[in-house]
């Protein structure tokens, strides 16, 4: 259970540091309009996470309860996800690009919203949680609802961490990005060897 756990944080930073389109935001957000402004962006993506860890840990756990080799084609056809993605990061550009041109002035409020709706309506999110949190379940015994509402616990607490870090350390991760070219193209091939190896896992 702990090893599971571990593994899962272990990816989950790994994922949320890789640049992406919501820390990115953040990161603009918060040199533009101050680190507030980039909290409440955080707060917001947080809380879309709930509304899809609910959706999976409900949906899955039916599936489970109801036919377990269908369950397996659910991993399976999770794996085969995570791989697309791995071919789509090494396809990506590892160029960081952090452009604050046209962001515009909005209150705290409509930030936090801006960030639960570019997180909530998002269907790829689901879809990543789906293909992401099965390979992790830990325990036999406890139930299927309660372990995915942990892991999604985990992964909002790791998220936050990491998203509230470049929100408060905005200036300087905007710094060091610039001055360290090479950062985009590590934090690349780390989100490429955690999608093939979490694929592997299950595959094999």
């Amino acid at each position: 259970m702990i090893e599971t756990l571990i593994s899962f944080i272990l990816a989950t930073s790994v994922l949320a540091v890789s640049p992406g389109p919501d820390n990115i935001f953040v990161l603009t957000q918060s040199i533009v309009n101050g680190r507030k402004y980039g909290l409440a962006t955080v707060f917001g993506l947080m809380t879309g996470c709930i509304i899809h860890t609910t959706l999976v840990a409900f949906g899955v756990s039916t599936i489970i309860k109801e036919n377990e080799n269908l369950f397996l084609i659910i991993k399976i056809l999770g794996a085969s996800y995570l791989l697309y993605l791995a071919y789509r990061v090494y396809k990506s550009d590892s160029e960081i690009l952090i452009s604050t041109e046209n962001v515009t002035q909005k209150s705290t409020f409509q930030l936090f919203k801006t960030g639960f709706l570019m997180n909530v309506l998002n269907p790829k999110v689901t879809i990543f949680f789906l293909a992401f949190f099965p390979q992790f379940l830990f325990s036999s015994e406890m139930s299927t609802i309660l372990q995915f509402y942990i892991l999604g616990f985990h992964f909002i607490l790791v998220s936050f961490i990491v998203f509230g870090s470049i929100a408060v350390l905005a200036g300087k991760v905007s710094i060091y990005l610039k001055e360290h070219k090479k950062t985009g193209l590590y934090l690349k091939w780390a989100q490429i060897i955690v999608f093939v190896a979490i694929s592997v896992l299950i595959l094999i």
